[in-house]
């Protein structure tokens, strides 16, 4: 029951996005027509346009490259992957006032991926009710670092 009420929320949600989103697996990505490292450049900056500061960048596409072997994978899964950690002082405020338990998905996340050539940005799809409005900042940042 719950996998179908998902399901439908899933189905809802992506006639809700703007035309080249795609939505699987609980994050929501858009395709970017250049190389991973404008994408990248892209991200950061629309993180930095919206007066907000970048507290970690993770190399996870390093890091799994560099470590398949040692637990015995030879699956290439990424060619690059970065996920760039912000926060926002005054939405954070907003939703954690409205509940503490939306601590949990701070920091706020956007990701960029190459694989085989295919560059994406996306972000984690948060729950409904306050933390929409953080969703709404990360799509923001996300169309606007793939000029969608």
């Amino acid at each position: 029951m719950m996998r179908n009420g998902l399901r439908s929320a899933c189905t809802v949600m992506a006639l809700c996005l703007p035309a080249g989103a795609a939505v699987a697996d609980g994050s929501t990505t858009y395709a970017f027509d250049g190389s991973f490292e404008d994408a990248t450049f892209g991200v950061e900056n629309a993180i930095i346009a919206e007066g907000l500061v970048i507290d970690y960048v993770s190399h996870v596409g390093e890091m799994l490259n560099r470590t398949g072997a040692d637990v015995g994978s030879d699956v290439k899964i990424f060619d690059a992957a970065e996920i760039f950690l912000f926060c926002s002082a005054q939405l954070s405020r907003k939703v954690m006032e409205a509940d503490p338990a939306n601590v949990a998905h701070c920091p706020y996340s956007v990701f960029v991926t190459d694989r085989d050539g295919a560059v994406e940005v996306g972000y984690r799809n948060l729950p409904d009710g306050p933390m929409q409005e953080v969703q709404a900042l990360l799509d923001s940042i996300a169309r606007a670092a793939t000029d969608n």
